[in-house]
């Protein structure tokens, strides 16, 4: 079908059937090439409509107010030593992890995949991963902790190293000219997304989340929480949209679906679990914060499952139980989309921070 447009003396004519053409052939990986980046007609609708989530739930770390933090990291008597080693951790952990995590996103799967709006919103993701990053100098700067300290626990401390090298040997093995019509490499960008998405960002991130938003739900450094409960946010939107990048790859591609490229990814989570339990030993060294090491391993184990059900894996705990309830509100367990709704500050573009009551967490 052609629609003809006549515009004074000129005659321009469209064709819809070459649109359709262009539309059909949009995909995760090997779709249509083309020098422009025309969002238009849109293919993966969930990925723009996610992309706009994303845009909307901005916030910048230097808006959230860092003087009681000081006030309670300065004083003598107001925190233990566990719970100023579950600080260091959670900075020294996480100053080095949401780097490499943007970087994978940016100079991996956003370079592989194919589709515009999948840019668009890969793009997104690689910026919050740096407002993530930032915070955590804010965090550093505010508290006046030594930031060649940081380096030193993401390059010295093993259980933090042994996490890093876990999701860089990963993305690095897909530095280099692919051919993705080989099924091999195409398993190997499903299983970064899913180490990336499911393991590193879904689980491994989850433990120092927890301990912090404990401190946090124990009137102690409000506005680290804060910036966690935010990071948190993005952290249920990028894992979503790995998970549904994961799945449509998966099912453009079904020849990858093997029972072995399954069972492979069920080790690879195994393998995350672990790291994260002997992670969870270094942070928690004492029973600290109400929180035992044996419950909080537990924890892992649920989450776990939760995402490997959540991609059509089967779990490696069948069972596996939240030990912590409330954090079953404070964190996107029920709901990882909407977490926040209802529950806890929104932070948009357009509004203003607001306080938020006990009763209503």
């Amino acid at each position: 079908m052609e629609k003809t447009f006549e515009i004074g003396s000129k005659r321009f004519v469209l064709d819809q059937g070459k649109a359709e053409e262009a539309f059909a052939a949009k995909a995760v990986i090997n779709g249509r090439e083309s020098l422009a980046f025309n969002l238009l007609p849109l293919k993966y609708s969930w990925a723009y409509e996610l992309y706009r989530t994303m845009k909307a739930n901005h916030w910048e770390p230097e808006d959230i107010p860092m003087g009681k933090d000081i006030e309670q990291w300065q004083a003598d008597n107001v925190l233990t030593d566990g719970e100023r080693w579950i600080i260091r951790m959670g900075i020294g952990y996480f100053s080095a992890a949401e780097g490499i995590v943007g970087d994978n996103i940016l100079h991996v799967i956003r370079e592989l995949v194919t589709a515009p709006e999948l840019k668009l919103v890969l793009g997104r993701h690689a910026h919050e991963e740096n407002i993530h990053a930032d915070s955590l100098l804010y965090m550093i700067s505010s508290l006046g902790i030594n930031p060649h300290e940081c380096e030193a626990m993401f390059e010295q401390i093993p259980t933090i190293r042994k996490k890093n090298e876990f999701v860089t040997r990963v993305s690095h093995s897909l530095r280099r000219d692919l051919d993705m019509k080989d099924p091999a490499n195409k398993r190997a960008l499903a299983k970064d997304m899913f180490v990336f998405g499911q393991c590193m960002e879904g689980t491994q991130f989850y433990g120092l989340f927890g301990m912090i938003l404990s401190l946090y739900r124990q009137n102690k450094f409000p506005g680290i929480g804060q910036m966690f409960r935010y990071t948190l946010r993005d952290e249920s939107n990028h894992i979503e949209l790995l998970r549904n990048l994961f799945m449509d790859l998966v099912e453009e591609n079904k020849e990858i679906w093997t029972e072995d490229f399954r069972e492979e990814l069920r080790d690879t989570m195994r393998e995350a679990v672990a790291l994260e339990k002997e992670f969870i030993e270094d942070c928690l060294p004492v029973n600290s914060v109400g929180l035992s090491v044996g419950e909080f391993t537990q924890y892992i184990d649920y989450i776990a499952d939760r995402r490997l059900v959540g991609v059509g894996l089967k779990p490696l705990s069948p069972g596996a139980e939240n030990p912590f309830p409330w954090l079953a509100e404070m964190m996107d367990i029920k709901k990882e989309q909407n977490f926040f709704e209802g529950r806890v500050t929104e932070y948009q573009k357009s509004s203003a921070l607001e306080t938020v009551s006990d009763d209503e967490l």
